[in-house]
């Protein structure tokens, strides 16, 4: 099977290519801005025209779009997010043989839901802020283009490669620099919110099960899990060895000992969770779902209905948080 993917270099997608290459099933071109891509092309500002020709030349028979922005001005995230996914659902349009697509969204789409309950696919979208409303508008592209397509709407991202700006690599980044130091404490945004962290290989898997499945429409990918963002980096904070404090702004000083506390063992368990890149919007924000919302801190809790990609892609994560988040350790003290 000829798949073009997109977006390669970003933190999902280098996963994605990973086991793209890893299939013998697939051959895989990449296209992107970079000159280690295949083809160079830029989405925001090539013309559908242009990529047209290039479909044309490869043949696909699925396009892999894992290119975005997380980050940036709200006209940079609306061309990366949502004129760029305009473009190539266009090209493959007008393509001589229109490939399947695969488009990677976000759960930062939902915006704020009810405390306590997973989020299903047919929830009502309210996103807050340009990143969430940037990348709706991508997913609402997709699913009008009337093309064979499927939009995976990722949940919080995290593991290996995660992005120094995200809530996990800012961590890991802050603990490193502390255990250099010989400091005892770190700095954090405040870590009460809930979310659904799931790791970045698990999530190349789902693309890559996309790919090959006949599943259209959204398909949320999470664990299907709400973690407290505190007791999250509190595994992080273990892994590293680190013996001083979190302290988290306009909160209360955290003390390992306070760690993930009664009834949190089950973070070590095997169905799991996996911290993401930490979108705008998708900042471990918020706080208790019963609480009254932080302003700026809109979402203070998310957990997908992951059912739809049980069923329809056969599958589930397999890589548990605390391995998750070692991995990020492993890598951020490896790092020369």
């Amino acid at each position: 099977m000829r798949v073009l993917l997109l977006g390669a270099d970003g933190f999902i997608g280098r996963r994605v290519t990973d086991r793209l290459l890893m299939d013998q099933e697939l051959q895989v071109t990449v296209l992107g801005r970079r000159d280690s891509a295949d083809i160079r092309f830029d989405l925001t500002a090539g013309s559908p025209g242009a990529l047209a020709r290039f479909l044309d030349a490869v043949a696909p028979q699925v396009v892999i779009n894992c290119a975005g922005a997380t980050y940036g001005s709200s006209r940079t995230l609306i061309r990366s997010n949502t004129l760029a996914v305009a473009t190539v659902c266009e090209a493959i349009r007008r393509s001589r043989e229109p490939a399947r697509l695969v488009h990677v969204g976000s759960a930062a789409e939902y915006g704020p839901v009810p405390g306590g309950v997973p989020v299903s696919e047919q929830a009502e979208p309210r996103p807050v802020g340009p990143y969430g409303v940037s990348k709706l508008a991508g997913t609402e592209l997709v699913l009008a283009s009337g093309l064979d397509a499927a939009v995976l709407r990722v949940f919080d991202v995290v593991g290996p490669g995660a992005p120094t700006a995200s809530l996990f690599g800012r961590l890991a980044e802050g603990l490193r620099r502390a255990l250099e130091r010989d400091e005892n404490q770190v700095r954090m945004p405040d870590l009460s919110g809930y979310r659904d962290f799931v790791d970045v290989r698990d999530v190349a898997r789902a693309i890559q099960a996309a790919a090959v499945s006949a599943a259209t429409g959204v398909v949320n990918i999470g664990s299907g899990h709400a973690v407290r963002a505190r007791d999250a980096a509190q595994l992080l904070v273990r892994a590293s060895g680190f013996e001083g404090s979190i302290v988290e702004e306009n909160r209360q000083v955290l003390l390992p000992a306070q760690a993930v506390g009664a009834g949190g063992d089950h973070l070590s368990g095997h169905h799991h969770h996996q911290p993401g890149p930490y979108l705008p919007g998708h900042r471990a924000e918020g706080q208790r779902p019963e609480g009254r919302a932080v302003p700026g801190e809109p979402v203070p809790w998310r957990q997908a209905d992951v059912r739809t990609a049980r069923d329809r892609l056969g599958w589930r994560t397999q890589v548990p948080l605390e391995e998750s988040l070692g991995d990020v350790w492993l890598e951020t003290a490896c790092r020369v």
